[in-house]
């Protein structure tokens, strides 16, 4: 089977043997195409050819001198080389010129994959250089039956856009349609791909589209409405969403997805940061672009769109008569991670300051509707109001984690939770988020309970490398523990190598303890996830129905939630989330699914659990 997908720029083979290449540069008087039919750079400027000016800034040129394989530049008004925006791979890094691939030289053997329920979704998040010794796409390959055996059944790759250097977390990527070549070729990812979906696992990908990163970006050179100063964000000037030139814009941004999604045949998209994206037009580039792709999914494909929003804009999240997404399929849920967060260290700085005060109030909300924060003022944001009411949407919206690159990656040193909390209080937490009708997500390592930090790293040189550095640093200066700036000295350098080598994961001590009861406790919890909390989802789904859900708090830290489902069926939490024996618990009579507990009864039993609840115990009911 042969997959592509048919851009309107950069460069496509066509049918009978021509490369045709298409650039959008409304500042550039002329452009040429600098080919070599080699794979050296020194062959870059073999060959020039002019390419054609046409309508509203483009320009286009249709050539046999070109081949899959061909690498070339653009060369922008005589002067300056640079390479394809719409790159489909770069051999020699952001600088170096681009290569013609032609998809359909790579043979499918997944044709029968139609992707898998949301319902069913359990995530692993990665990062394909810190996931193995040896960082790459085949190297991850050879991790996948683990995966699988785990009992996760979605893998979310960290970005994969071409970035500067050897190491980069991905968000710095200036190339968003190429693989970055430390990792593989596109066919090394495409062969990532279908292994994972002959064992049953899908593959979301974690795409950028609110910024690109400081260095290699040349499209300022020769496209600067791509870039608008009415919008400011955390990296500058915002990408042009809204204003003259946003059509060659958008479609940029829309045609990434469609590229990924049916080229590379990922099951789903994570959109970063989507909050930092500025678009005052109608309709809103999120809207328009998930359109777009519900548009171009054939009906019996599942495919999975999930956002990343700090605004908790429920508005994106909403559901049809059939119980599809109309936009997005879920939200990453930072409320209940902060909630659960704050519960088990006791930590209160930062943006944790909006959770310390009733931790057990919002995880217990989190829990049933989704966000916590639904309109509230939000401290750490300066009184202002944050979040949208989640009223009729299913807890399958919201994703649920412990750990993801962020959580981790943006302390200091890169901690694990594991590192940071009593060991009872961890995996009360995981036994809460696992077995929730919520879908969680596990950070790699995390299953085994990896001592490993995740620290921030990169690899830029010369003066942004001290800059990043320093500014790295400086983002530690408000907390109480790094007021002094040497200390803030000791916080690892993002571009040193030994920082990126900290954060591989040590896959050997997986056979060693604690790890290992580590690994059998999350692959408990997902085994039964599958076999009991699964099929309650999809009852509720398929009588189009959501759970109806309440919570209750008893004392300080007792918490029990009751989820109400279709056909009379219920599932029941009841949880001691604090280092005290807790006895006013309410404790169903509903059979026992699991239990933290090793005084309680094997599970399936009727009787009571023990009436006092030890301390960081967690248990769960299922009447079905």
């Amino acid at each position: 089977m042969k997959r592509s997908h048919n851009m309107p720029f950069g460069a496509e083979c066509r049918d009978d043997g021509s490369v045709r290449f298409r650039l959008w540069a409304p500042a550039a008087r002329q452009v040429e195409l600098s080919l070599a039919g080699g794979h050296r750079a020194s062959e870059c400027r073999c060959l020039q050819i002019p390419l054609s000016k046409g309508d509203d800034g483009w320009f286009e040129l249709v050539t046999d001198a070109a081949a899959a394989g061909s690498q070339y530049r653009f060369r922008i008004d005589e002067r300056q080389e640079v390479p394809d925006p719409a790159s489909r791979f770069q051999p020699q890094d952001v600088h170096g010129p681009s290569q013609v691939i032609s998809p359909i030289e790579f043979e499918w053997n997944d044709g029968a994959w139609r992707g898998r329920r949301w319902e069913e979704a359990i995530i692993y998040e990665l990062h394909v250089g810190a996931f193995t010794p040896a960082g790459t796409f085949a190297g991850a390959s050879e991790k996948l039956r683990y995966i699988a055996d785990l009992g996760v059944t979605a893998i979310e790759l960290m970005p994969l856009g071409d970035f500067p250097g050897r190491r980069n977390w991905g968000y710095d990527g200036v190339l968003p349609f190429a693989p970055d070549n430390t990792y593989g070729g596109p066919d090394d990812l495409k062969t990532f791909i279908q292994a994972a979906h002959n064992l049953g696992i899908m593959v979301f990908l974690d795409v950028v589209y609110n910024h690109f990163g400081p260095e290699g970006n040349y499209l300022g050179l020769y496209a600067p409405q791509f870039f608008t100063s009415r919008h400011c964000t955390p990296w500058g000037d915002a990408i042009n969403f809204d204003g003259v030139g946003s059509r060659a814009v958008r479609d940029f941004f829309i045609h990434n997805a469609l590229y990924w999604l049916h080229e590379f045949h990922f099951d789903g998209l994570r959109l970063d940061a989507v909050h930092e994206i500025a678009d005052d037009s109608t309709p809103h580039i999120l809207t328009e672009l998930a359109d777009a792709v519900w548009k171009s999914v054939p009906p019996d494909r599942n495919v999975h769109l999930i956002l990343e929003n700090d605004r908790n804009q429920s508005r994106y999240l909403r559901r049809g008569a059939n119980s599809r997404p109309l936009a997005y399929t879920a939200q990453w849920n930072d409320d209940i991670h902060h909630a659960l967060h704050t519960l088990v260290t006791g930590e209160g700085e930062g943006y944790y300051r909006d959770y310390a005060e009733l931790p057990l109030d919002q995880l217990g909300r989190s829990l049933v509707s989704g966000f916590a924060y639904q309109g509230e003022a939000s401290i750490h944001r300066n009184g202002k109001p944050r979040g949208e009411s989640t009223q009729g949407l299913p807890p399958t919206a919201f994703i649920s984690f412990l750990q993801n690159h962020d959580q981790v990656g943006n302390r200091a040193f890169g901690e694990r939770i594991a590192s940071l909390a009593d060991c009872h209080a961890v995996r009360a937490a995981v036994a809460i988020l696992m077995l929730a009708p919520s879908p969680p997500m596990l950070f790699m390592g995390e299953e085994f309970g990896a001592k490993t930090p995740f620290l921030f790293f990169c690899d830029f040189k010369g003066d942004l490398a001290a800059a990043v550095t320093a500014g790295r640093r400086n983002e530690f200066a408000d907390f109480a523990a790094f007021k002094n700036p040497a200390v803030r000295e000791t916080i690892p350098d993002p571009n040193a190598v030994s920082t990126f080598e900290r954060s591989r994961l040590d896959w050997n001590s997986t056979a060693q303890s604690p790890h290992r009861t580590w690994a059998d406790f999350y692959r408990q919890l997902l085994a039964l996830r599958s076999e009991s909390i699964v099929p309650l989802i999809s009852i509720s789904i398929s009588k189009r129905g959501n759970p109806t859900a309440d919570y209750q708090i008893h004392d300080d830290h007792g918490l029990t939630v009751r989820w109400s489902f279709p056909d009379n069926r219920e599932l029941t939490l009841a949880a001691n989330l604090g280092p005290a024996p807790l006895s006013n618990v309410p404790i169903p009579t509903a059979p026992i699914l699991y239990s933290t507990d090793s005084g309680a009864l094997s599970p399936g039993s009727r009787q009571t659990l023990r009436q006092t609840l030890p301390p960081w115990t967690v248990s769960w009911f299922l009447q079905s």
